[in-house]
């Protein structure tokens, strides 16, 4: 999934930006409500984790903005506001799920995880295919021809993004922004160490090679010879 996670506690959003991006899931963060804001509405989302209390817009109020921008991903929201009022006010407000701090964060992994069951649609589908490689996108258990692939975490994020643009030609500078959340080139090859361990796992003992690298170009997932 791409989470935008809208908190303005610091010590928080480390510690979700870590914990989802364990599980594989791909992490913005903004720290104020109009930062937050803007990005809903310019970006690509799963889903949305808003604190309500935030600065320079609150969290229902951006929802509500959101709302009336005919904007429809589905927002978690985090308060330590928990009576029954407060968590009313926060659904009518536009909001699809309230959770009162402090939380589990097992409990608001399989929170956001129903919320984007909820929300499927077909140009959104739960599992991403390409050939006989199968991502799920819920459990990111990875199969190819039947047969389990386990992946870390960065290597599951890398193989969703290449199966969601599989037969087009993807770029180092894309795979820096939209995997590693890179805005300028480290000067290492990590790419190149983790496209060589993806394609181990993936391609290593099937008789169809599915990830390509293009010399000077980038890389391509593609089921064409």
């Amino acid at each position: 999934m791409r989470i935008l996670l809208i908190e303005d506690d610091q010590a928080a959003a480390a510690y979700l930006t870590k914990g989802l991006g364990e599980a594989g899931h791909v992490v913005d963060h903004a720290a104020d409500g109009e930062t937050g804001l803007h990005l809903a509405l310019s970006g690509s989302y799963d889903i949305l984790v808003v604190d309500r209390m935030l600065p320079k817009r609150d969290g229902l109020s951006l929802i509500r903005m959101l709302r009336a921008d005919k904007d429809t991903t589905p927002a978690l929201v985090l308060s330590a506001l928990g009576e029954v009022d407060d968590r009313v006010e926060g659904l009518r407000a536009g909001g699809d799920d309230y959770l009162v701090k402090p939380y589990a964060f097992a409990e608001l992994l399989a929170r956001l995880e129903v919320l984007t069951r909820r929300n499927q649609q077909e140009e959104s589908p739960r599992h991403l295919r390409v050939a006989d490689l199968e991502l799920d996108l819920f459990s990111r258990k990875v199969t190819r021809a039947g047969r389990t692939i386990r992946l870390q975490p960065r290597e599951s994020r890398l193989l969703e993004y290449l199966m969601r643009h599989s037969g087009q030609v993807v770029t180092r500078t894309m795979l820096l922004e939209q995997v590693w959340d890179l805005h300028f080139d480290p000067q290492t090859n990590v790419i190149d160490t983790q496209i060589s361990r993806l394609r181990s796992k993936i391609d290593k003992g099937f008789d169809k090679p599915l990830l390509h690298t293009l010399r000077g170009t980038g890389y391509k997932l593609d089921a064409s010879p």
